[in-house]
């Protein structure tokens, strides 16, 4: 679990755009959660925790006061996620996630990488079985047990937990973000998350070697250029 979610991390980070994609992309989604939840930090739950993730990757206040007030503004554009699905180059499967306002746009734009790396854009669910939806936490700690203990006692269902190297790992369902985070914080009110968001994890991992990861790597950037896209998931490995 823990090595296959870094292997993600660290092929994102080499293909990551520059600071004004990642500005926009939680502008965005700042501005979609805000939109449908309220603008108040303390009474919307799922924009607390995306704006305390937007500081903790140092995304300007100004950028997060704008997308707020464009939400309160009741105006602007009309956001709806989106899920797309395929095979990358070095056969690695991949979830690309948007946000967008024009899905023919953004469906041909995403189309037209996947023609350009020679890879394979699928159709729905033809990926996605081999991903698991969860929330999941990263923390520092060593006492599995007593974490797990606080979540069963708060009636969480827990998918999976793990320690390695100091860190604790919790995954769980995504409906059971806040109620897990709730707990977790009530066991140590000084708990600092590394990573708290709901992601896609790979079920298997898929080899990614030799000229096909210079392949893998255009595509990935490629993609995370586009302006509608939040997030790349894959299974593939760098050795």
């Amino acid at each position: 679990m823990g090595r296959a979610y870094q292997n993600r991390k660290e092929s994102m980070a080499k293909t990551a755009a520059a600071k004004t994609k990642v500005y926009s992309k939680y502008g965005r989604e700042i501005y979609v959660t805000a939109k449908a939840g309220g603008t108040d930090p303390s009474g919307n739950l799922a924009l607390r925790s995306l704006i305390d993730r937007a500081k903790k990757d140092q995304v300007p206040s100004h950028v997060i006061e704008k997308a707020l007030d464009k939400a309160s503004g009741g105006t602007g554009e009309d956001f709806q996620p989106a899920l797309y699905e395929g095979i990358a180059p070095g056969g690695a499967m991949v979830l690309i996630s948007a946000l967008t306002d024009n899905a023919n746009r953004t469906f041909g734009e995403i189309r037209g990488v996947f023609s350009k790396c020679k890879a394979k854009l699928g159709t729905q669910g033809s990926v996605s079985h081999m991903f698991d939806h969860r929330a999941m936490f990263v923390f520092a700690g060593d006492d599995e047990e007593a974490a797990l203990e606080a979540l069963m006692m708060a009636d969480v269902d827990v998918s999976d937990i793990e320690c390695e190297d100091g860190m604790i790992t919790v995954l769980v369902p995504p409906t059971e973000f806040f109620k897990t985070k709730t707990a977790l914080q009530e066991m140590n009110a000084d708990i600092d998350f590394e990573v708290e968001e709901i992601t896609y994890l790979p079920t298997m991992e898929h080899p990614i070697t030799g000229d096909d990861v210079e392949q893998f790597e255009r595509f990935a950037g490629l993609i995370n250029d586009l302006e509608d896209v939040q997030e790349i998931y894959h299974n593939g490995s760098f050795e």
